[in-house]
Formats: C-alpha cells, sequence, structure tokens
C-alpha cells in the first residue's frame, strides 16, 4: 500500500558531536607525528640541560700537561669579572702545580687594541706567572674556534692533557668541542663571583642548549 507524503513521518538521525567526528586518517598522522617531535625535543633538552648540570658541578682538575683559559669580554685592557675569575681560577690552579703551562684563549674586535687572550696574558704575568709559561692564542672569535686553535697549539707543543677552565654552564659545550678535536681535555669550572639571579641563571642555560644544539645540528648536516 502506498500512503500518501504527507503521512510519512520524516526519520531524523541523531545530531553527531563535533568533538566526536570521523578524524581524517592523514590528520592523525600529522598530530601523531607533531606529538613526537615535540616529545623528542623536549627530551633532547633536558638531557643537554643534564649534560651542562653535570659539568659544572664537576671539577676534573688533576695533573696535566697544560691548563687552558677559555676567553670572556675584555675592556680596554683589563679583564671583564667573568675573564678576571676564569684566570684567577687558572691561576689557583698552576699555583697548585696542576700543569707548568697556561694557555689563555680568545681574539677580540678588529678596531680593539686589545684580545681576551692577551689581555688574559697580561694579567697572568702581572699575578707572578713567568712569560715563559703562558702561550696567549689571540685569534679565535668563539668557543668553536678556541677549541680548534687549542688543538693547534697542544698538537704542536705535544701536550697530551689539558685541564679546561671556562664558566660552569659553559663546560658541557667545551668538552664536547674539544673531545670532537682530539683532545684529551679535564673540566674545571671557575667559581661564581657573585649569586646568580634565576632569570640570569636561565638565560645561561638556554644560550648553552641553543649553542650546542646549533653547533651538533651544523656537524650532523
Amino acid at each position: 500500500m502506498i500512503l500518501p507524503g504527507s503521512n510519512l513521518r520524516s526519520v531524523r538521525q541523531p545530531a553527531v558531536n563535533p568533538l566526536f567526528r570521523a578524524v581524517r586518517p592523514g590528520t592523525t598522522l600529522l598530530c601523531a607525528l607533531g606529538l613526537l617531535l615535540v616529545l623528542a625535543a623536549m627530551a633532547w633538552v633536558l638531557w643537554v640541560y643534564a649534560g651542562i648540570r653535570y659539568y659544572a658541578d664537576r671539577n676534573e682538575a688533576r695533573p696535566a700537561d697544560a691548563i687552558a683559559v677559555f676567553g670572556a669580554a675584555e675592556y680596554d685592557g683589563r679583564p671583564s669579572p667573568v675573564l678576571r675569575a676564569r684566570l684567577d681560577h687558572a691561576l689557583a690552579l698552576y699555583q697548585e702545580k696542576i700543569a707548568p703551562l697556561v694557555i689563555t684563549l680568545g681574539g677580540g674586535d678588529p678596531t680593539d687594541r686589545h684580545s681576551e687572550g692577551g689581555v688574559g696574558h697580561d694579567y697572568l704575568m702581572a699575578h707572578g706567572v713567568p712569560d715563559s709559561a703562558i702561550i696567549a692564542e689571540t685569534e679565535s672569535s668563539d668557543t668553536e674556534e678556541s677549541a680548534k686553535r687549542l688543538a693547534v697549539i697542544a698538537r704542536a707543543n705535544n701536550l697530551k692533557n689539558i685541564v679546561v677552565v671556562s664558566d660552569g654552564t659553559h663546560l658541557f659545550r667545551v668538552h664536547a668541542l674539544c673531545e670532537s678535536m682530539g683532545l684529551n681535555v679535564f673540566t674545571s669550572p671557575r667559581s661564581e663571583t657573585r649569586g646568580l639571579s634565576a632569570w640570569d641563571a636561565f638565560l645561561r642555560t638556554m644560550h648553552e642548549i641553543l649553542s650546542y644544539t646549533w653547533w651538533r645540528a651544523k656537524k650532523a648536516v
């Protein structure tokens, strides 16, 4: 029997909540990949941070062939507080007869009359270290170049073991760079001259995480 259309009741499907609509497979895959990338980035940052803290809190100073001081800013021939703290730590190690030679590293602005390595050399001489016990490297413009030039100096002078001095947060990257150059180094962090604010400590750590990551990315290319 055919009933008039006006007597037919329309059967409506229940409304579907947009939150429960089927997600396209492609969208699901992209979301999963995005989540994996985020987790991988977080794991990488945590791994680098753990390495930074490990070397910042560890003094490996022991008898060696040389002590290498990584440079920091100098002010018209005078070491900045950071550079002075590094030099004072190297001086203390030298006086403890950890090594018979100190290498000061770091160039400067091309328009400047002074370099970080040269200022370090003069500072150590003024504090009793003889000129014959100091090698000043004055050309490098960053940490990676300093490590490369340190490797050249080590080979030229037959230096097998080197104690490297810098800020604690810097030493994870310094150790990795030196190791990649074939150097056998022991890290020794300088003492903090003043307490760091939480913000300053965060900025230092982030700088090292980003710098180390950039270096590793360049090596991988």
